[in-house]
């Protein structure tokens, strides 16, 4: 396993100070809007980051984690008239992925986005998202999705799985799906989501099995699942990481619970990190480990200095345990 990126490079000096620091292993997108992108605009983005000393892991499929309103492939989700076409627009650009060397992808299914409550504050005044489940608005009104029962939250999941994990398979291409952050109660806004379990998450990973078929481990929006992130965290990374459906890692820390939680810098957070990096080796993780969701701070350059001091320590982590 190794230190990986999502940041989308605002010029050229970032993918040198990314290879400055140490990182070699990026997720990266074509530029232009997502679900245009041609085979061209893909090899075009892989040599552009190789040139750098750098190598492009994974791409973010045109499934965000935005809320439907906002989605390229909206119909995937909704069950609207374009679902099949938007699908088969998916699996040419998985399988674009395929002959231009990017092995694999991370997507959402994400329909209310990420909700959260105002900003707290953090270590030294920093400014740390949150989600209290006593302030947010529990009666708020359906959007696109209107309302969406569990049970047919996952017959659409299905068929979209039922159409793209063959094609990851028969292509080799991982696709690695983020969990629902946060657990949110069944019917909030309209919605029952039903990957913001750890329930759902084993249920989802062994519906059309496959070794091309796996998650976007967060461990902060798994942490946000638990009623005790530091205790029961162990469990649940064993149990995705001995059956090889960790794909990707992204490497945050909360302080709190389910419905109740404060994001903050790794190394401040409930969750036992160095212990988690252990885990992981154990299971035999091997892609890339990426900061995420870092606290507002202070400075000229905020969130560039809050991810340096990320990666700094989860190299540092590496390092000392002899993973890296």
């Amino acid at each position: 396993m190794y230190i990986g990126t999502q940041l989308a490079a605002r010029d050229d000096d970032d993918y040198r100070v990314w290879a400055q620091l140490g990182i070699k292993h990026i997720c990266a997108d074509p530029e232009g809007k997502p679900g245009t992108w041609s085979l061209d605009d893909l090899h075009r983005l892989r040599d552009k980051v190789e040139s750098f000393g750098l190598i492009l892991d994974m791409i973010q499929l045109p499934l965000p984690s935005n809320p439907i309103e906002t989605a390229t492939y909206p119909d995937i989700l909704l069950a609207g008239p374009e679902r099949d076409r938007q699908l088969d627009a998916l699996c040419r650009l998985i399988e674009n992925l395929a002959t231009a060397g990017i092995p694999a992808a991370k997507y959402n299914l994400n329909l209310i986005g990420i909700p959260r409550t105002p900003d707290e504050l953090g270590r030294g005044g920093s400014l740390n998202a949150s989600f209290r489940w006593d302030k947010i608005d529990q009666s708020a009104a359906p959007g696109l999705a209107g309302v969406l029962s569990e049970d047919e939250n996952w017959e659409r999941i299905d068929y979209f799985l039922s159409r793209v994990v063959p094609v990851a398979e028969a292509s080799k291409v991982r696709l690695a799906c983020h969990p629902h952050d946060p657990y949110t109660p069944p019917g909030f806004k309209g919605v029952t989501r039903v990957l913001g379990t750890v329930d759902g998450l084993k249920k989802f990973v062994t519906m059309h099995e496959s070794p091309y078929h796996g998650l976007n481990f967060c461990q902060g929006t798994v942490g946000e699942m638990l009623d005790n992130p530091r205790e029961e965290i162990d469990d649940v990374i064993r149990w995705f990481g001995s059956r090889n459906k960790i794909f990707n890692l992204h490497f945050r820390n909360i302080r709190g619970k389910k419905l109740s939680f404060m994001e903050t810098f790794p190394d401040e957070g409930d969750m036992d990190m160095a212990r988690s990096i252990k885990l992981y080796r154990e299971v035999g993780y091997q892609y890339m480990i990426m900061p995420d969701h870092v606290p507002t701070i202070s400075g000229r350059d905020p969130q560039g200095v809050a991810f340096a001091f990320c990666y700094g320590y989860t190299a540092a982590l590496l390092q000392a345990l002899d993973v890296y």
